[in-house]
């Protein structure tokens, strides 16, 4: 088995508790009794187990081919296997770790699920499946675009905190919060007096120097961030 096999099966280990519900390979799990409720949600008859399988013959199939290619026919077979019946989101994590497995994505999971929303869904749910995977090759150049603007945003933005600091005392708590706000989506007052060791009142003053954007607009569990 080739390394980047390897690798999706260590993937598919260390999620199996949402196909087996927690329980070994080897012992499968007895399945209580669906109410009436239950069956409008679950069909009993969802086998994820062989799905699940299928779905992995279909890496072995696709290992040989360029790997944006095999990641879109990956997506194509989960999207038509729907092996998970409640965790249908996983199959885009999994296609992202596949690149990411290849060497086409080397630092992170690529958001998948970002760029299928920037492609119509006339051509993701087209009856010709060559549609299909051209909208899912677009996919991805469109998740990857959006991930350079955040890039350059974050750039723009850690400069312009940066200049900020300048000039500040070489104990300043202020390099501490920068580099928090940029490394989370948002941030708390506590977060940020944690990271910086100082009082959640100290962190409030921090922010209000650095006058980054106040996301909640809430007199009480306040945050911040710059994106």
């Amino acid at each position: 088995m080739s390394p980047e096999l390897a690798e999706i099966d260590e993937v598919l280990a260390r999620t199996k508790w949402l196909v087996d519900g927690n329980e070994p390979a080897v012992r499968k799990k007895q399945e209580p009794e669906l109410s009436v409720g239950e069956l409008l949600i679950r069909d009993p008859d969802w086998d994820e187990g062989e799905r699940v399988a299928e779905w992995l013959g279909v890496i072995k199939k696709v290992d040989q081919l360029p790997a944006t290619l095999a990641a879109a026919l990956l997506w194509e077979a989960w999207e038509e296997l729907e092996p998970l019946q409640r965790q249908h989101w996983l199959g885009q994590v999994f296609v992202s770790d596949f690149l990411r497995s290849r060497g086409k994505v080397r630092t992170h999971l690529l958001a998948y699920a970002v760029g299928l929303r920037e492609v119509p869904r006339e051509q993701r749910r087209s009856r010709d499946r060559t549609t299909r995977l051209i909208a899912y090759l677009d996919a991805m150049s469109a998740a990857a675009g959006v991930g350079m603007k955040d890039i350059d945003r974050l750039t723009l933005a850690k400069r312009q905190l940066e200049r900020r600091a300048v000039g500040r005392r070489s104990t300043s708590n202020l390099p501490a919060a920068i580099d928090l706000l940029l490394s989370r989506p948002i941030v708390s007052a506590h977060m940020v007096a944690k990271a910086a060791k100082i009082t959640p009142r100290g962190a409030l003053n921090l922010v209000s120097e650095l006058g980054v954007r106040e996301i909640t607009g809430r007199g009480r569990y306040r945050a911040w961030g710059v994106l």
